[in-house]
């Protein structure tokens, strides 16, 4: 680590005409020296890569676990919350454009070296420690890095992501992680070029690779624009991909779009399109859909495939009831759950809230 926070990049090569080539995602960033990639963060400096947002975040907090969202991954507990600045898509509808496409490195206010942030998640009882906010594939160094000095502690590793990776990249990287939740944006290529800059087959593969040859529990969340993605024909064909690619039990969360960043005209997703959607991915075959960004119980809460049973009832990020064994097992019909849990009890649930950190006087 040197003084100017500046750290060693991986996943790059040199090229015959003096410039290097990132390997970390599709996007093949070709740099000359004191150039930076698409993402903002990487970049060509003495001949090398590196990363520039290394020990530096855009902001740390405590919220629920289902905020990232993810609804089979101990539910009920609290997850350490943080991102860096800059990202490797160009999606004209963020939702968190002022940290992913951020350009200013002022946006980066507070600073933590893995192990005080991997501490800090424990002094808090923290379950799980989550790289979010903006894609940590882009912090990918530093998030592998966190989750090192948080597996030390016992402590779980999300990554909220894209899913935008190199193979290479991608087998290192998910062997640091616990849980992730890929956004899965639309299901047609077109979409992908024209909003955010990118291509849907190597996102796909990323699926694939987490369900076939990983431990990791994912969840999927796609944003409904109108007009864009939320027609009958491309959900349906998004949720028979998931039952059929990755099965039945993979969680999918359809979340509403809100007019924002370059798509301030389109209007907001009405919540009938979301309860539309579930329906459909339900009767595709999936087991667990869930609705996100409207108030909406059914939406939220997890039935047994088995039986029907409610066996975890939402509101928000608020746990009305709970029903599952210890083990995961539906109680009426012994059904097993798919996903991650443990003991629960709901007078201890962390809740709805949502708690800002600030590092520099947790180290004072």
């Amino acid at each position: 680590m040197t003084t100017d926070s500046y750290y060693p990049g991986r996943w790059w090569h040199k090229l015959d005409d003096g410039r290097i080539q990132c390997d970390l995602c599709p996007r093949d960033c070709k740099l000359h020296e004191g150039q930076r990639g698409a993402c903002f963060v990487r970049k060509m400096q003495g001949g090398e890569m590196i990363l520039t947002t290394y020990g530096r975040s855009s902001g740390f907090c405590i919220d629920p676990i289902e905020k990232k969202p993810l609804a089979h991954f101990y539910p009920g507990s609290s997850v350490f919350s943080f991102g860096t600045a800059g990202c490797n898509l160009a999606c004209k509808f963020c939702q968190n454009w002022d940290i992913s496409k951020s350009r200013e490195m002022d946006r980066l206010m507070d600073q933590a070296q893995p192990k005080e942030i991997a501490r800090a998640a424990q002094s808090h009882n923290c379950k799980s420690v989550a790289f979010t906010y903006n894609d940590p594939v882009i912090f990918a160094e530093y998030a592998m890095d966190v989750a090192d000095e948080c597996h030390q502690l016992g402590i779980k590793t999300v990554a909220v992501t894209a899913g935008y990776i190199h193979d290479q990249a991608r087998r290192e990287f998910y062997a640091k992680m616990d849980a992730a939740n890929v956004d899965l944006k639309a299901f047609t290529d077109e979409f992908y070029v024209k909003l955010t800059g990118a291509h849907l087959q190597p996102v796909l593969d990323t699926l694939i690779y987490l369900q076939h040859e990983t431990d990791v529990w994912f969840e999927i969340t796609t944003l409904l624009i109108p007009g864009k993605n939320d027609s009958d024909e491309e959900i349906t064909a998004l949720s028979q991909w998931i039952a059929k690619e990755l099965g039945s039990d993979v969680p999918l969360h359809f979340s509403a779009f809100h007019p924002d960043y370059k798509m301030p005209d389109v209007p907001a997703t009405p919540p009938a399109t979301l309860v539309r959607a579930r329906e459909i991915a339900l009767r595709a075959g999936l087991h667990y859909v869930y609705t996100g960004n409207i108030h909406n119980v059914e939406g939220d809460t997890t039935f047994c495939p088995g039986c029907k049973t409610p066996l975890i009832v939402r509101d928000w990020y608020q746990i009305k009831d709970y029903r599952l064994t210890d083990t995961g097992h539906c109680p009426q019909c012994q059904t097993q759950i798919a996903g991650r849990f443990q003991h629960f009890e709901l007078s201890r649930q962390f809740g709805p809230h949502r708690i800002p950190v600030a590092m520099h006087l947790a180290r004072a």
